[in-house]
C-alpha cells in the first residue's frame, strides 16, 4: 500500500461515538419511573412520534445534556485505532449556543482527533471525505462521501440496501475492504473448506432464485435459516426462515443471539451465529442471502466468508419489486435502494450478473472452483 495516500473519514458524533438516546432515555426513567421503564427498541423513528418516548426531547435540549453525554462502551477504543488508518473529522449536527460544550467534551474524551478537524453543523452532504460514519439514515442517503455508511440503531432499522454495520469491528473490517480496494490486488477466493458465501444484492435481483438453484445442483451447500417475526412465513411454508414473537426476537437480540437484524415492512428477521457455527461443524458451506450489514457481520466474525454481488438488468429489477406481495410503501422503499446499493459492488468479492438462475450458478461455481 502506498502510505503518502490516507483516506479521510467523517465520524458523527450522537449515538455514535457519544450516548444521545440511550442517555435520555435514563435520565425520563430516572425522572418520571415510567412503569414499565422506556426502553431503546421503542425508538424506532426518528423524531416525535406522540408517543411516550417524546420526553426524551425534554433532556436533550440543554448543555448540561450536551455536556455531560457518556461515550458509547469501545468509542475511545475505536477513535484511538481508526486514527492510526485514516485521517478522522468530526462532522455534528448541534445547536450553535451548544456548541462551546460539544467541542470541549469531543476534545476530552477523544484526544486523537485534531480541533481543526471538528466540523458543526447539519449540512453534511457538503463535506467531501472518502467515508461517511452516521446513524441517520437521511444523512448517509444524502453523503457525498464515495462510501456512506450507516451505523444500525432501532430508529434506521428500515434501511435497506445502505452500505450498514452493527458495530466498531464491523466498521473496522469494512474499512480494512475498502482501503485494500484502492491499494492491493485481490487473490482469487474458492471454497477449499467449509466456507460460508452471502448473496448480496437489491431486492428483485434474483439472489433467491439463485439460492435455491445453488442448493439443488451442490450438495456441499446449507442453507443459513434466519428468523422473522413475519408470521406469515408460517402460512407459506417459507423455509428460509423459522417465525418468532416480538418479544421473543428482542429477547435474542438483547441477549446478543443475534448478528445480525434489520426490519422490512415492520417485520423484524436476523440471523444467529450458533447456527452458521453449526453448518459448518458439519462439513458444509454455508449459503445466505443477506444485506450488505449481514455479509459485513459474518466477514468480522469468520476468516472464511465470500460475498458475491447478484446484479440485473434494471427493468427487471423493477418488476420484480412490482410484482412482490408486500405493502405500496415497502415497495415504494425497496426501489428507492436500487442505486444505492450499486455501492455496495465495490466492497465485494465477485459479481454475477443474473439473467437466469441456472446460468448464474455457473459462474458462480467456475468463480469459487467447485
Amino acid at each position: 500500500m502506498d502510505r503518502r495516500f490516507r483516506l479521510s473519514t467523517a465520524l458523527d458524533v450522537d449515538d455514535l461515538l457519544l450516548e444521545c438516546v440511550p442517555y435520555a432515555i435514563r435520565l425520563a426513567n430516572e425522572k418520571y419511573k415510567f412503569d414499565p421503564p422506556i426502553t431503546i427498541h421503542e425508538v424506532n423513528k426518528w423524531g416525535r412520534t406522540g408517543t411516550r418516548t417524546d420526553v426524551i426531547f425534554e433532556f436533550m435540549d440543554s448543555p448540561e445534556f450536551i455536556a455531560s453525554q457518556p461515550p458509547i462502551k469501545g468509542a475511545q477504543e475505536f477513535v484511538k485505532k481508526l486514527s492510526s488508518m485514516t485521517e478522522i473529522f468530526i462532522s455534528t449536527a448541534v445547536w450553535p449556543e451548544y456548541m462551546s460544550q460539544r467541542f470541549q467534551r469531543i476534545l476530552e474524551l477523544f484526544p486523537e482527533i485534531e480541533r481543526d478537524h471538528i466540523l458543526m453543523g447539519s449540512c453534511k452532504d457538503k463535506i467531501n471525505v472518502d467515508i461517511m460514519f452516521d446513524d441517520g439514515m437521511h444523512k448517509v442517503l444524502s453523503s457525498n462521501a464515495a462510501y456512506p455508511i450507516l451505523m444500525r440503531r432501532p430508529w434506521n432499522q428500515g434501511a435497506t440496501g445502505i452500505l450498514a454495520v452493527s458495530n466498531y469491528d464491523e466498521f473496522l473490517k469494512l474499512f480494512e475492504i475498502i482501503a485494500n480496494s484502492y491499494s492491493a490486488k485481490q487473490e482469487p477466493l474458492s471454497l477449499s473448506q467449509p466456507s460460508i458465501l452471502v448473496l448480496v444484492g437489491p431486492s428483485g435481483s434474483g439472489k433467491n432464485e439463485i439460492a435455491r438453484e445453488l442448493l439443488t445442483r451442490s450438495k456441499g451447500f446449507k442453507r443459513l435459516i434466519s428468523y422473522t417475526t413475519d408470521s406469515t412465513v408460517k402460512k407459506q411454508n417459507d423455509d428460509r426462515y423459522n417465525y418468532v414473537t416480538k418479544k421473543q426476537f428482542l429477547s435474542m437480540s438483547d441477549r446478543e443471539e443475534l448478528f445480525q437484524t434489520t426490519t422490512y415492512a415492520n417485520h423484524s428477521y436476523g440471523s444467529r451465529k450458533s447456527d452458521v457455527e453449526d453448518i459448518l461443524k458439519s462439513g458444509h458451506h454455508v449459503l445466505t442471502v443477506m444485506d450488505i450489514c449481514g455479509a459485513m457481520a459474518l466477514k468480522t466474525m469468520f476468516p472464511n466468508v465470500i460475498t458475491v454481488y447478484v446484479k440485473r438488468d434494471r427493468k427487471d429489477v423493477i418488476t420484480a419489486i412490482l410484482n412482490k406481495d408486500c405493502t405500496t410503501e415497502d415497495k415504494a422503499n425497496r426501489l428507492l435502494s436500487i442505486s444505492v446499493e450499486k455501492r455496495n459492488v465495490q466492497v465485494c468479492d465477485y459479481t454475477v450478473t443474473f439473467r437466469s438462475a441456472d446460468q448464474a450458478v455457473d459462474e458462480i461455481l467456475e468463480k469459487l472452483h467447485v
